[in-house]
């Protein structure tokens, strides 16, 4: 599964987009510096994500959108169409 199809069940799971975790992450405390293990528990406690999912937003709540070009177009497990996550909804994402 792509890091964005993460990200796009999550959002189908909780109704709240990528870019809205990043925000409830910044009032708890949660940034570039957090660790990923409080914010999976909060993840998992608050909201029921499991691992995968959670190491989806926790790369988006410490390193941003951006992804590493290795998994651009790769064909791997892990392949998206571009280099930067969409954290607006599924909905609005231009690359589908």
């Amino acid at each position: 599964m792509s890091f964005q199809a993460y990200l796009d069940n999550i959002e189908a799971k909780t109704g709240l987009t990528p870019r809205q975790f990043v925000e409830l992450a910044n009032e708890r405390g949660f940034g570039p510096e957090t660790k990923a293990t409080p914010i999976v528990a909060w993840l998992a406690e608050d909201y029921g994500l499991g691992r995968g999912h959670a190491m989806a937003l926790v790369h988006v709540i410490t390193k941003g959108p951006q992804i590493s070009a290795k998994h651009v177009d790769s064909g791997g497990a892990h392949s998206d169409p571009v280099d930067t996550l969409w954290l607006d909804g599924a909905a609005t994402n231009p690359h589908g």
